[in-house]
């Protein structure tokens, strides 16, 4: 089965049921973590089970549990090093900083970079000591060379696919300027729904213009299409928290897996209930918006 389907048990220790749910254990789910955002772009907090309406190939799923606290992390820092960058270092050095002195015991955390290749500067590790080290070792390196975001995305979800599932949620975080080479995005995209893995994408700019990325070579549809988003920022370091706390906040709804065909795609859809769109009126809402069928 796949990392996002699994056989539900009762002793797993991040569900909660809630809504009077009843459940059978040995169960294959299916994960879908979301995101709601209120119009303010703040988290919206105090969602429950009873606040989410989930579809699956246009069906509407019950759901079978839910959780909204806050969970560890299985997270991939993802650096671009590339030529475009160089003007940009200071604004990485402080993202990079930020990232070492705002994760949490229990995290764990891999540290990527790239430019037209990709080059695993740290493992994972929990001990957050190695990571402040891997971040300090990113800056020192020699910027250079092409953009493959895209690539680079795809490595890190095919890194995570090779991985045994933790129960932490799974994140990839690109550091970039965004002006990446064209490369398919379809197949990136396929990785990381089988990964269970959202992309966020921390895009920095020079002065006060951001760069504008190659068409098909940018971080923002993977984003989008996994759960995730993009924040474009003039001072990288004073959102990286923000970022890292709405990957970490993000509700997990589970339904159990419809009958079909093993390794076709099912197009997912989640929406505010009738009552929680009334107190939420403008939130938006960030999930994948797919998955496959275990084999």
């Amino acid at each position: 089965m796949t990392r996002r389907q699994w056989m539900f048990s009762l002793s797993t220790p991040l569900l909660a049921a809630q809504d009077d749910v009843s459940f059978k254990s040995g169960v294959s789910m299916v994960h879908v973590d979301t995101e709601v955002l209120d119009k303010h772009g703040a988290i919206a907090h105090g969602l429950k089970l009873s606040d989410f309406r989930v579809f699956d190939e246009g069906r509407e799923q019950k759901l079978v549990s839910f959780s909204s606290e806050e969970q560890p992390l299985d997270l991939i820092l993802l650096f671009d090093i590339s030529a475009s960058m160089r003007p940009n270092i200071e604004k990485v050095a402080a993202a990079a900083r930020q990232a070492a002195t705002h994760l949490k015991q229990g995290d764990r955390v891999a540290i990527l970079c790239f430019n037209l290749g990709v080059v695993v500067a740290t493992p994972f590790v929990e001990d957050m000591n190695e990571v402040a080290v891997g971040v300090e070792g990113v800056l020192r390196l020699r910027f250079g060379g092409g953009t493959a975001i895209r690539h680079a995305i795809n490595t890190a979800a095919e890194r995570f696919k090779k991985d045994p599932f933790t129960g932490r949620r799974r994140a990839i975080l690109v550091i970039t300027d965004n002006v990446g080479m064209p490369a398919n995005e379809l197949a990136v995209v396929h990785n990381l729904w089988d990964a269970d893995a959202v992309v966020s994408g921390l895009i920095v700019g020079t002065g006060s213009k951001f760069a504008r990325p190659e068409r098909g070579g940018d971080v923002d549809p993977l984003a989008e299409k996994s759960g995730g988003d993009t924040v474009r920022a003039k001072d990288p370091g004073a959102v990286f928290v923000e970022m890292i706390q709405r990957i970490r906040s993000r509700y997990s709804l589970y339904y159990a897996t419809p009958e079909g065909q093993a390794g076709t795609f099912h197009q997912i859809r989640v929406e505010l209930a009738p009552e929680a769109r009334k107190r939420f009126p403008e939130a938006r809402i960030s999930a994948r918006r797919s998955y496959r069928l275990a084999r």
